[in-house]
C-alpha cells in the first residue's frame, strides 16, 4: 500500500482487485456511520453512451453520514454544494487507488470557520476508511 497526497485530495493504493476494494471501503465507511448512496461505474455508464475509456476500470462512491450532513447543513446550507462526499477507486499497476477529495480542503472555499470541526471530523474517519479498506 502505498499513499498520494495532494492539496485537495488523497489517495492510497492497494493491490486488491476494484470489486474487492470497492467491498472492503463501503465496510470500513459503515463501521464510521456512513452510507454509500450511489456507485458509479463510469465504465459503463460511458460505454452505454458509445464511449470507452481507453485504460482503467473507474467507480465513483458517493456516500453519507446522515448527521455529520444535517449539522453541517444546518450550519451553513452552502455545504449542499459539496455533499454527498465523494470516494474514488480506480485501477491501476496491477492493483486499485483509493482516493477522495478532502472535506477540509471543500469547506475551506466557503470561507466559514464554524465548519471547520465538523469538516475535520468527516476527513478523519473517510481517511482512516480508506487506509483500512487499502490494508485488510
Amino acid at each position: 500500500m502505498s499513499a498520494r497526497s495532494g492539496d485537495m485530495t488523497r489517495a492510497v493504493r492497494t493491490p486488491k482487485a476494484l470489486d474487492q476494494a470497492v467491498r472492503d471501503v463501503e465496510a470500513a465507511l459503515a463501521k464510521r456511520r456512513f452510507s454509500v448512496l450511489w456507485a458509479l461505474d463510469v465504465n459503463e455508464t460511458l460505454a452505454g453512451k458509445g464511449l470507452a475509456l481507453r485504460d482503467g476500470q473507474f467507480r465513483i462512491l458517493e456516500v453519507c453520514s446522515a448527521p455529520r450532513a444535517k449539522e453541517a447543513l444546518d450550519t451553513n446550507p452552502l455545504v449542499a454544494n459539496f455533499l454527498p462526499c465523494k470516494v474514488t477507486l480506480r485501477t491501476c499497476d496491477g492493483g486499485t487507488e483509493i482516493g477522495l477529495p478532502l472535506p477540509t480542503a471543500l469547506i475551506g472555499l466557503l470561507g466559514d470557520a464554524r465548519l471547520r470541526p465538523l469538516a475535520e471530523e468527516v476527513e478523519r474517519a473517510m481517511l482512516e476508511a480508506i487506509d483500512e479498506a487499502a490494508r485488510d
